[in-house]
């Protein structure tokens, strides 16, 4: 109903003063849902909104932490590469250096117990040398051990295998990088 007509209506003594109220509130009320279902409607189109932008939000995330995951890989750095391939190439990569950690702790645990057996050595000979009963026949059980590889080592040549001669200049032993498998 126009509010023109609930004006007319109000002015009309016929229907009397209670009549044009319960009108214009009965316009009101239907004004106020439809303001209501209007607004409802508005705040789910904010709520979808708002659950595509935390939705889009948290796509770039990932796509961000997967870019992140290529650009650590050293296979991958700068490529372009799908998910899929950035998954495979980190999953190898992850076990490469996790070989190659498990080595190096192994380096890690021949160079201690060889530095425990210098060091027992080294008090030996601070003792023999107090005592003024050090002997040319220093027993060879404590004076090599066997390293990883199963070659005797001197503890007193400096970590080189026991047949080098004397006259050779010594060398650090060489170690062998490990490199990603490329598959």
């Amino acid at each position: 109903m126009p509010v023109s007509n609930v004006l007319k209506v109000t002015t009309n003594q016929r229907f009397g003063y209670s009549h044009a109220a319960g009108l214009l509130c009965t316009l009101l009320l239907h004004f106020n849902q439809s303001w209501s279902v209007r607004s409802q409607a508005l705040s789910a189109a904010d709520k979808r909104a708002h659950h595509n932008a935390l939705e889009r939000k948290r796509r770039d995330h990932i796509k961000d932490s997967f870019h992140g995951l290529r650009d650590s890989v050293p296979a991958l750095q700068g490529e372009k590469a799908s998910r899929a391939q950035i998954l495979d190439k980190a999953t190898e990569y992850i076990q490469f250096m996790r070989r190659k950690n498990h080595t190096h702790q192994q380096d890690i645990d021949d160079l201690k117990k060889q530095n425990a057996l210098l060091e027992q050595q080294v008090r030996a000979l601070e003792k023999a040398r107090g005592n003024n009963t050090l002997t040319n026949n220093y027993s060879s059980d404590s004076s090599l051990y066997t390293n990883r590889k199963g070659s005797a080592v001197s503890a007193f040549d400096g970590g080189s295998d026991s047949s080098s001669s004397e006259s050779e200049p010594e060398e650090p032993p060489s170690r062998k990088k490990l490199r990603p498998e490329h598959s």
